[in-house]
């Protein structure tokens, strides 16, 4: 259904699975599993799996809150895409990335929930993408202490938002469980 000519492929994009980003995070154990799970069907299926990786003055390249999580990261011939800001298409080479995949549908997985999970969400299905959000397989840490509501109630939100009627013409964002992913 997406509103991108030419392009009818799916592609898996981790976003922030970094040390700095989910230490301490809701769910964190959890939710490593399911996105581990994901990246291997989508490996054995072929489908492109692209890696955003954040920086910034907090987040500094190459420190060890910058490494990706034991078990994660990107394998030989899979994109890196950096960024710097919550949106991952912002100033980055995502939307290249993804038109050289041949990208229509992006099933988006990672952190954190609250800021890049949900621009990168809005940003997608705005630029002409489906959006399958993965229930289960994003998170944050807890920013209560704030003002924002406890991790679990900003992720269901974030979950109940996407599967409630993200729609645009031609495209949509959608909430899906684990399991209904298909690659």
């Amino acid at each position: 259904m997406s509103t991108l000519e030419g392009r009818d492929g799916r592609a898996l994009v981790v976003v922030d699975l970094q040390h700095g980003v989910i230490d301490g995070a809701h769910r964190r154990e959890e939710v490593l599993a399911t996105v581990t799970d994901l990246v291997a069907r989508a490996r054995a299926a072929g489908v492109p799996v692209v890696w955003v990786q954040h920086h910034d003055d907090e987040l500094v390249r190459g420190t060890p809150p910058w490494q990706w999580v034991d078990g994660l990261g990107p394998a030989d011939g899979e994109a890196l895409v950096e960024k710097s800001f919550g949106d991952a298409f912002a100033g980055t080479t995502l939307e290249q990335t993804l038109a050289g995949l041949g990208t229509a549908e992006i099933v988006l997985v990672g952190a954190s929930s609250e800021q890049c999970i949900r621009c990168t969400l809005h940003s997608a299905v705005v630029r002409g993408y489906d959006v399958a959000l993965v229930a289960g397989a994003h998170t944050m840490v807890d920013l209560s202490e704030y003002g924002l509501p406890e991790p679990a109630v900003v992720i269901g939100f974030l979950d109940s938002v996407a599967a409630s009627g993200m729609e645009w013409p031609g495209r949509r964002g959608r909430s899906v469980t684990p399991d209904a992913v298909g690659f």
